[in-house]
């Protein structure tokens, strides 16, 4: 799983990474932006595998093989 942390107070968002990393960066977005607060806004939680292979990724190559192989038969 993958975790983003979103700014209660503007339009910052962490990248999706660790549970852990995401709340770190957080706190730093909120210690350098915003020092009179407490960190506070939301959290996302992507529960796809994140270093996945996409399915375009996936035709793309299959589309660049067929074109391959095609012009070696002529």
């Amino acid at each position: 799983m993958a975790y983003r942390y979103r700014c209660g107070e503007c339009g910052f968002s962490t990248r999706w990474t660790t549970e852990s990393e995401a709340e770190d960066l957080s706190v730093a977005h909120y210690a350098d932006r915003h020092p009179q607060l407490v960190p506070g806004g939301s959290v996302e939680i992507n529960r796809k595998n994140p270093e996945a292979v996409g399915c375009l990724l996936m035709i793309g190559v299959a589309l660049l093989l067929l074109l391959i192989i095609a012009s070696c038969q002529r």
